[in-house]
């Protein structure tokens, strides 16, 4: 029997993409390695695999003195952290490279992007140590709602049944594009756009005084729910048109991949990360007016209707069946009295 233990502290805050991907993962292995694993969550007893979903300095002392194979998910590098949290220059510093020796201290690094790759090598560490496999949504969470649905969903929200809606769910930070989603928003007064998410990390968020001066001065259009519990996401990414991401850096959103469970057309600022994982699948600008163009674009019914089935079959590409296969054959090879199992048919492989 293979014990693995996942470590996390991603619930000390709620309404950001760690906490969902660790519920996701977690779950999806728990329910499909077999009976030859136990997964167990934040356990001090031994175990055969310590799989550290977070770098919490206390799981770094721990990965120093074990004999049990560690995994560690990276969900970012340090300088991604740039735009997310505000920190003194000397503190900053401090924290890349501990995230870094934290990265190093592993047996193997799981990336949710494949261009992660080539920047952990850059910051020595091997290309044999590191492997993609990507996030993946449950689509008994996140699925399509019939129309008499969607708009309960709205008027749920206090939200018009009308108005064409454009949606966006993330941490309201600098680097999510929180202001150039304002400023889209006063270009198309005959739209109501909401963003669901709010201050995740409090004060320290990079930003926060020139987002809470914003947020407290919306166009009228605008709507912020805060942070919406993840049970009742689906209702709202449904009640929507449009998802719109106008970050400046991500790694693979899980609102994107909750999205295209819900078929929706997908917005989001074009970035080098996307080709490479969802190439075919989504409509990218680089500024506000490519933004306004193509949600102006999405209002007409037969161009929403391909957007939709371009979002349906991105969906199709990151399957249950597939994700659980290849983090079988992950942890499978991690330990030798254990054989991988054959690897599941798909294309998000490098």
């Amino acid at each position: 029997m293979v014990r693995i233990n996942m470590l996390s502290s991603a619930g000390m805050t709620k309404g950001h993409g760690v906490l969902s991907a660790f519920e996701e993962q977690t779950k999806l292995v728990s329910e499909g390695l077999g009976p030859n694993y136990t997964v167990v969550v934040n356990s001090w007893k031994k175990a055969d695999i310590l799989h550290f979903h977070t770098v919490n300095p206390n799981y770094l002392l721990r990965s120093w003195f074990t004999s049990a194979v560690k995994v560690g998910y990276v969900h970012f590098l340090p300088q991604t952290l740039e735009g997310s949290i505000r920190l003194p220059r000397p503190i900053q510093k401090l924290l890349y490279k501990y995230v870094l020796l934290f990265y190093k201290s592993m047996d193997k690094l799981i990336v949710v992007n494949p261009s992660f790759i080539p920047k952990l090598e850059e910051c020595g560490i091997p290309a044999e140590k590191i492997e993609y496999i990507p996030n993946f949504v449950d689509d008994e969470q996140f699925y399509p709602m019939g129309e008499k649905e969607r708009m309960d969903a709205r008027r749920a929200f206090g939200l018009d049944t009308e108005k064409f809606m454009v949606l966006c769910a993330g941490q309201m930070q600098k680097r999510k594009g929180f202001l150039d989603f304002l400023e889209t928003a006063r270009r198309c007064p005959d739209m109501q756009f909401v963003w669901a998410g709010g201050f995740s990390f409090g004060k320290i968020t990079d930003g926060y005084d020139e987002i809470r001066h914003a947020a407290e001065h919306l166009p009228v259009n605008v709507t912020l729910t805060g942070i919406v519990p993840r049970e009742k996401m689906n209702s709202l990414y449904n009640a929507a048109d449009v998802f719109f991401l106008p970050s400046f850096d991500e790694l693979f959103p899980m609102t994107l991949l909750e999205s295209m469970c819900c078929h929706k057309p997908i917005l989001v600022r074009d970035l080098d990360l996307y080709p490479c994982i969802l190439e075919g699948y989504y409509t990218a600008a680089s500024d506000v007016d490519g933004f306004v163009r193509q949600l102006r674009a999405l209002t007409d019914p037969a161009e929403h209707a391909a957007a939709s089935a371009r979002s349906a079959k991105g969906h199709q590409r990151y399957t249950k069946a597939a994700v659980l296969s290849y983090w079988k054959n992950c942890y499978a090879s991690l330990l030798p009295q254990t054989q991988p199992v054959p690897q599941a048919r798909g294309d998000f492989r490098l």
